[in-house]
């Protein structure tokens, strides 16, 4: 995939950028090491919090003998725990996100580098599920700057076939990871059968979801017209239909209600929403678009 070399993915300065970025979570998620996300949790790292009362059990090491002294009582000092956060990003491959120019998919693999990156940077662990009908392909979580070309490499290897099933593919990440985290779907939800159960299942296994819609800007305003015969991408299905006023009229009524089931599902569930069509930048998508997953 040429459009995704680790050499030439992004700018020097859109890294330097992207360097001083974290991601946002609403929940606290337990690590298996610590990063450098401040976690609510109270530990005994390095970074002075508060005082509380000793309780039977408490470490004498923290205690506070200052205190003590004034007060003559105990008080052991508390401090902010460091959180390892899992980060999972979940990218649609079905045969659809061939499409444009670029492809919805090398698109989202650009998203997903990006977003990759500023995880590693900042200590966090990072695994890919790639969905497909199949599904079973993924890059295991990892952390450290140095696994940003892996994953880069990785996201080259992979090309987009096969029909959709984002039920199925993102219930089976979701059953198969060992601990949620922070869960981004970048996908064009272009699912006959849905996407909702999937994302019910990450709900429902704790994970903090964002979804990120991609629509190619043929799809959104289509300039085609006249007798056309049209080939399903994922079946292979041929139609022959004729593209008039009243055609365009009526898909784009069919889009706006996708869209308003897509955002009012996300938005009764509290997850992130992010709609982009894919003539938008991706590093300006990332740095100026992104609110709520992405913090300055």
């Amino acid at each position: 995939m040429p459009a995704l070399d680790r050499q030439t993915l992004f700018a020097p300065e859109f890294l330097a950028q992207l360097e001083r970025l974290s991601l946002a979570s609403r929940r606290v998620f337990r690590g298996r090491v610590k990063g450098e996300r401040k976690s609510p949790r109270r530990g005994h790292s390095v970074e002075f919090c508060d005082y509380r009362a000793y309780g039977v059990g408490d470490d004498l090491r923290y205690v506070d003998w200052n205190i003590y002294g004034r007060l003559d009582r105990l008080h052991v000092k508390v401090f902010v725990d460091e959180e390892d956060l899992c980060q999972h990003l979940l990218v649609d491959a079905s045969a659809s996100m061939d499409f444009g120019r670029p492809t919805k998919f090398e698109y989202a693999a650009k998203l997903a580098a990006a977003l990759g990156f500023i995880g590693l940077v900042n200590l966090e662990r990072v695994g890919v599920g790639i969905l497909k009908e199949r599904g079973g392909e993924g890059w295991a979580p990892t952390r450290g700057r140095n696994q940003f070309g892996p994953l880069v490499d990785f996201l080259a290897r992979v090309k987009p076939d096969g029909a959709t099933r984002l039920n199925d593919a993102i219930t089976g990440y979701a059953m198969r990871s060992r601990e949620p985290g922070l869960a981004v779907v970048v996908s064009d939800l272009l699912d006959p059968l849905g996407f909702e159960a999937g994302i019910r299942a990450l709900l429902e296994r704790r994970f903090d979801v964002h979804v990120i819609h991609l629509l190619d800007p043929q799809e959104v305003n289509p300039e085609f017209g006249g007798d056309l015969r049209l080939i399903d991408a994922e079946t292979g299905e041929p139609r022959e239909i004729t593209v008039d006023g009243e055609a365009i009229r009526a898909y784009r009524e069919r889009l706006h209600q996708f869209l308003e089931r897509v955002e009012t599902f996300c938005r009764t569930r509290e997850l992130g929403y992010h709609r982009v069509i894919t003539d938008t930048p991706a590093e300006e998508f990332v740095l100026a678009q992104l609110k709520g997953l992405v913090l300055t």
